[in-house]
């Protein structure tokens, strides 16, 4: 009986490694779920805009769209989240457009247009940083707001925190990627994640003010990550408790609109 019990430990234990080997080499089809467009596919957007394309050094080709307001009063450079494309992406634009700022998206590596695939983080701040270096030379950065959406929210929280953009703001972010993996899957060790993405860390770096929303109906990201960042705020730092608010569409949320419709035009 003890032998027959001790083999059925020994199968779980080699599955559980399995598990873990499985999830290490294949994260990436876990994190990033883009959807591709064909390079000469055309955007149907109402309002006015701008396709910009950008080489990387790799020779890999990122694609983006500049939004125009009538009478901008700068730039919203917008990190998407982790699924679809500026197909779906860019329609939330009018959101800001309207309040007078033009934005900014860019779809990253494998996702719509963009070029190559996401393969580590180092690469996803390389791209991220490389696009907003070109953007610069359009705006000046005390005219240029960096808005991170989700996954976008770690990536966006590195670039404010080595870059002089006029504010940082959060939709629905996550204090590490870790932190939100070990809150999900407890039995998953932190060690197998290549992607960290750490919110926590980047914030106590940000010298510009730092705005977050998150809904207390998140169901993808946990809204109390948000009071966790909180912790680190500096005394100008905001955070907004959308109540209600799931994980999508927030853009589009009342509350909200009226909360950056403020912020903006201040």
């Amino acid at each position: 009986m003890k032998k027959i019990i001790l083999n059925i430990f020994k199968i779980i234990a080699v599955l559980y490694i399995l598990i873990c080997v499985l999830l290490y080499f294949f994260q990436e089809k876990l994190i990033f779920f883009p959807e591709k467009l064909a390079k000469n596919y055309k955007y149907k957007f109402t309002q006015n805009f701008e396709e910009l394309n950008f080489n990387t050094a790799d020779n890999k080709s990122l694609n983006g769209i500049l939004f125009k307001s009538d009478s901008s009063k700068g730039l919203i450079f917008y990190l998407h989240g982790n699924a679809g494309s500026l197909k779906s992406w860019g329609q939330i634009a009018k959101t800001y457009t309207d309040l007078n700022y033009d934005l900014f998206m860019v779809d990253y590596r494998g996702y719509g247009k963009s070029d190559g695939e996401i393969k580590n983080e180092k690469q996803f701040y390389g791209d991220v940083q490389f696009v907003y270096d070109n953007l610069k030379n359009k705006y000046p950065e005390n005219k240029i707001v960096i808005l991170g959406y989700s996954i976008g929210t770690g990536p966006a929280t590195k670039l404010a925190s080595v870059n002089n953009s006029k504010l940082l703001i959060l939709q629905a972010p996550y204090y590490s990627l870790k932190d939100m993996m070990q809150h999900n899957y407890k039995l998953v060790p932190a060690f197998i994640l290549k992607y960290n993405f750490e919110t926590n860390k980047f914030i106590k770096e940000c010298k510009m003010p730092v705005l977050i929303f998150h809904g207390n109906a998140d169901e993808v990201i946990y809204y109390q990550s948000s009071l966790k960042l909180k912790e680190l705020f500096k005394k100008e730092d905001t955070l907004i408790i959308l109540n209600g608010q799931s994980h999508n569409g927030m853009s589009e949320n009342a509350e909200y609109k009226l909360e950056i419709e403020k912020i903006l035009r201040d």
